[in-house]
């Protein structure tokens, strides 16, 4: 399966859970989901019993567009934390937690992380220092992260960054956020990972 490009608001109705997909538009309170808190279409307000496999399903699910990977990323990303010593869903998230439009994402500088994938893309982010157009790539602690010189005065990046005055930043990574460069100090702790993902549901799915 391909990366999903489609309306970001259905999948949040369908899956039930805000997967931070539109930015600005949760934060104000104007996001589908909270007016119609139920999934889209003709029969969406009918209340399905979920079968085991469907609450699995729907677990990977979510954690696959909230970070916004293929499946054939999520799965190669899951059998890495299954060859790992400890949890494996722990691990695995902490793996989605080290790709670097996560990371663009964490550190303020994108309200979404579909625009931090496209800064990244674009060739609007420097880890290290030097110019970095892979989204995938698995940030290390230690290293830095910032935005590059033609970009630090983007309107969205410095809206983003406005933002985090009422968002917060997470403690794992340190922001100069006039300078616009931050450090990923360390990965973080599963129950530092605040997301609606029941990750050992997902463990359940591909261990069958």
């Amino acid at each position: 399966m391909s990366r999903y490009t489609g309306p970001v608001e259905k999948i949040e109705r369908r899956l039930g859970a805000s997967l931070s997909m539109k930015g600005e538009r949760r934060l104000a309170g104007k996001s589908a989901l909270e007016k119609r808190p139920y999934a889209p279409g003709q029969h969406g307000q009918r209340r399905a019993k979920v079968s085991e496999y469907g609450s699995q399903l729907r677990e990977k699910q979510k954690a696959k567009f909230m970070y916004g990977i293929s499946e054939k990323q999520f799965r190669g990303l899951f059998k890495e934390a299954a060859r790992r010593e400890g949890n494996t869903g722990s691990l695995l998230l902490q793996l989605l937690e080290q790709r670097l439009d996560n990371v663009v994402y964490r550190m303020g500088f994108a309200t979404t992380r579909r625009f931090a994938r496209q800064l990244v893309t674009h060739g609007h982010v420097l880890v290290n220092g030097k110019k970095l157009d892979i989204p995938s790539y698995r940030v290390m602690p230690g290293e830095k992260i910032e935005i590059a010189e033609k970009t630090k005065d983007n309107a969205q990046v410095n809206r983003a960054l406005e933002l985090t005055n009422q968002t917060g930043i997470v403690a794992w990574v340190d922001v100069e956020k006039d300078k616009k460069y931050g450090i990923f100090t360390r990965i973080p702790e599963r129950e530092e990972i605040v997301i609606p993902v029941e990750e050992r549901f997902i463990v359940e799915l591909y261990s069958k």
